[in-house]
């Protein structure tokens, strides 16, 4: 059973076991490998449950990547905008539950990080096939903007962009592989980031895709008091 397993702070296999980005933002090189066939495992309950699906932006433009929830909040798009919702907008049913697995590993990279333990209330969890990316943005719907954002990679390789501050600040390529995790906060909280176009290949954890996971405290403190 995936709730019964302890997640151990895994070890590094390729790099240093951080390497610092910015002030406040790293990548914890293989920091989920050791666990990423539990974690999959989940997000395949997850996908099952409340199905990937291409979101649509406030533009009118379908998104690339297919993504789905799990948490108390999940975060939507459509014509109206974005934001956070307790129930799926395609089932009218809450978000499935966040697997005790998926929290545990971000919570720990979190601390690994330097920010201390995190307590997400959203997970959003992306799907990229080859051809897929994701633009230049900041997470900014969250209320709560003193934890950090917590992305772990697992599957086909990617480029992370890492921006500054403001659009105009040419973006920083990080590559990232299967295991790799990205934190940013702090004085990099609100940095512009996205992923270039997916190549093609194959892994043999995930088949033709790229899976990331996205922890996002959203409401923190003020769900608490």
């Amino acid at each position: 059973m995936t709730d019964q397993l302890t997640l151990d702070l895994p070890e590094p296999v390729v790099g240093p076991a951080v390497e610092p980005l910015a002030p406040g933002a790293m990548v914890l090189r293989g920091f989920a490998l050791s666990h990423a066939g539990a974690v999959l495992a989940d997000v395949e309950r997850v996908a099952a449950a409340a199905p990937f699906r291409h979101l649509v932006t406030p533009g009118g433009f379908r998104m690339s990547v297919a993504m789905t929830n799990c948490g108390t909040l999940g975060w939507v798009s459509d014509t109206t905008g974005y934001r956070y919702s307790e129930l799926d907008p395609d089932t009218g049913r809450r978000w499935p539950a966040m697997p005790a697995s998926l929290l545990r590993l971000a919570s720990a990279a979190s601390e690994r990080a330097g920010f201390g333990p995190l307590r997400p209330e959203a997970c959003l969890v992306n799907r990229y096939a080859p051809g897929a990316r994701l633009t230049l943005h900041q997470d900014r719907d969250e209320l709560e903007l003193s934890a950090p954002i917590v992305s772990v990679s697992l599957g086909l390789p990617a480029v992370f962009l890492l921006g500054g501050l403001t659009r105009k600040e040419r973006p920083q390529p990080v590559p990232v592989r299967h295991g790799d995790v990205v934190v940013w906060g702090g004085p990099s909280r609100l940095r512009f980031h996205g992923v270039r176009v997916l190549p093609e290949g194959h892994h043999p954890a995930t088949g033709r895709c790229r899976i990331n996971l996205t922890f996002r405290t959203v409401l923190g403190l003020r769900a608490r008091s």
